[in-house]
């Protein structure tokens, strides 16, 4: 594709229809994307007061729930790279009974654009999903075209906990690299693995209540092609300048794109960070950031969850530890036993090459784009992810001359 050189700032309907139409998605994801391009030639982020959220999760809250409430105690929550958050206390009180009730609450609200443009829709119903099969927050309420808030968001019930141990030094972005000490590791991986294989094991009801993902149906290459799409077209719509290497990533992902052999739920962000869990009894309270859920194969998590990024090297200096928890490996025979499937070392090769795909897209293009027009919040955060994007492309070329 050919256009002015600013035609991904200031994308014309042509160009639009351009993307769209050379790299099907699935409907919510297309929405989503058109939605963003449409959008982004308009204002940049622009800070918001903590009055103007509350405002809007006031008006939310009234427009989904019957009786007088009040809101206390509203504050800013702050990590990740992606959304913008704050928790606070919900009074209200209880029509049947007369009691006055007190929940604790928090808002996700995504900027003018991310590092990931995601739907808060498909967001909040894989949440609702996966409630009593891994430690999720409540879920309440869904804006999904930001009709009360500036931009579409979700309220969910607060769980309280940690990523990290009180203890460690704060990394630049979440999960990476954190030391959990030898004593917690075994209790947070034995609670990690069993999430995983009870993720991947998605259920009737679970597959029921996820009306805005498409179908994925085992013995098929459409749900792995799907997310292919997804990911090239989001470099043809964000890229500042054109990398062979990108699209040589995208032939031969799609030629050697493999069957489906199980419908799971993919996470597609499960790594140390992305729980909280409780520093006296070292359980997992919450899995969080599920905006890059989709239906596919279990492969994808598993590659993840034990690449070099999120992980470090035991105390011994020699044993490298995914997620700082456990040797791959091991992680890899656990999650075999505890969820009756098989890891396939040829589909971790494919999905090393389709998560390094996938970052040069995040951190070459979109995090370039984002903080070169001002979109988000996190723009310190954004800018110096963009600058590790030829590095991750660097991982992505060594990862097609080891596979391909």
């Amino acid at each position: 594709m050919t256009g002015p050189a600013d035609v991904r700032s200031a994308p014309t309907p042509a160009f639009i229809q351009s993307v769209r139409a050379a790299f099907p998605v699935e409907a919510e994801i297309d929405r989503v994307l058109t939605r963003k391009l449409e959008l982004r030639s308009g204002a940049g982020f622009t800070p918001l007061s903590l009055d103007r959220i509350v405002d809007g999760v006031s008006s939310l809250v009234a427009a989904n729930m019957p009786g007088p409430f009040t809101i206390r105690e509203p504050r800013w929550l702050h990590g990740g790279a992606s959304k913008l958050q704050i928790a606070f206390e919900l009074e209200w009180c209880d029509a049947e009974t007369g009691d006055l009730c007190r929940d604790a609450m928090a808002l996700r609200m995504q900027p003018p654009e991310s590092i990931v443009e995601t739907s808060r829709r498909r967001e909040f119903e894989v949440i609702k999903a996966m409630a009593g099969v891994v430690p999720v927050p409540v879920c309440h309420w869904l804006d999904a075209e930001g009709e009360h808030l500036p931009w579409p968001a979700i309220v969910y019930g607060f769980v309280p906990g940690v990523s990290r141990p009180t203890r460690a030094p704060t990394t630049q972005v979440s999960g990476i690299g954190t030391n959990f000490g030898p004593e917690l590791r075994p209790v947070l991986a034995e609670q990690f693995v069993d999430a995983l294989a009870r993720i991947h094991r998605p259920g009737p009801a679970q597959l029921a209540n996820l009306p805005s993902f498409d179908l994925a149906e085992a013995g098929s290459r459409e749900p792995i092609l799907r997310q292919l799409n997804w990911w090239r077209r989001v470099w043809e719509e964000d890229r500042p300048c054109d990398m062979p290497l990108v699209n040589l990533a995208y032939r031969w992902l799609v030629d050697s794109a493999p069957v489906l052999d199980h419908v799971s739920v993919v996470h597609g962000d499960f790594r140390a960070g992305n729980f909280l869990y409780d520093e006296k009894t070292s359980r997992i309270s919450a899995w969080l950031d599920w905006e890059l859920a989709t239906l596919g194969d279990r492969h994808q998590d598993l590659c993840w969850a034990t690449g070099p990024h999120f992980g470090h090297y035991a105390e011994d200096g020699k044993t490298f530890l995914a997620c700082g928890l456990l040797p791959p490996d091991a992680l890899f025979e656990s999650y075999e036993r505890v969820s009756g499937l098989p890891v396939d070392p040829a589909r971790l090769r494919y999905f090393r090459v389709f998560n390094d795909f996938m970052s040069t897209v995040h951190m070459a293009a979109s995090a370039w784009r984002v903080a070169r027009l001002g979109k988000t919040h996190q723009d310190v955060t954004v800018a110096w992810l963009s600058m590790i994007g030829n590095g991750i492309a660097d991982q992505l070329a060594a990862s097609l001359e080891e596979f391909a």
